[in-house]
């Protein structure tokens, strides 16, 4: 996509960064607002907004990086676990595919996500949105 791009950019050396990982296939640096210090983000080389944008051959790979960076982020930082997320389109502050590895450790303050939560009215409704999710699976 280009400089036009804040992750491209840095991907491309016209923006400064924390790189932490900086190979054919990935970037990784420090988040600028981070949730806890060592908070890395791990963007495609090659320009993608969504997960579902980015070429099937490239997930592998890049998937490969975003775990490598969870055992850096752990072991680095002696690190108990890492919080690793991922938003498409929504809640996505940079319109660039981005895996956000947090560091966490027991009693760190975070309390997790305050998504309201909903039930099913019965195992009917629940069996027609996991038919209408396998149906788009079918295409």
């Amino acid at each position: 996509m280009g400089v036009e791009c804040l992750f491209c950019a840095i991907a491309a050396g016209a923006q400064p960064a924390q790189i932490v990982l900086d190979d054919e296939v990935a970037v990784a640096f420090l988040d600028a607002r981070p949730v806890f210090k060592g908070h890395v983000l791990v963007v495609p080389r090659e320009h993608a907004e969504t997960l579902t944008d980015l070429p099937v051959p490239a997930v592998g790979p890049f998937f490969q990086r975003v775990q490598t960076m969870a055992a850096a982020v752990e072991e680095g930082l002696s690190a108990a676990g890492t919080f690793v997320a991922m938003n498409n389109r929504i809640s996505q502050s940079v319109a660039h595919l981005h895996v956000h590895i947090v560091p966490r450790n027991r009693k760190d303050g975070l309390r997790g996500f305050f998504w309201p939560r909903v039930k099913y009215a019965d195992e009917a409704e629940a069996a027609s949105y996991a038919d209408k999710i396998r149906s788009a699976l079918r295409g």
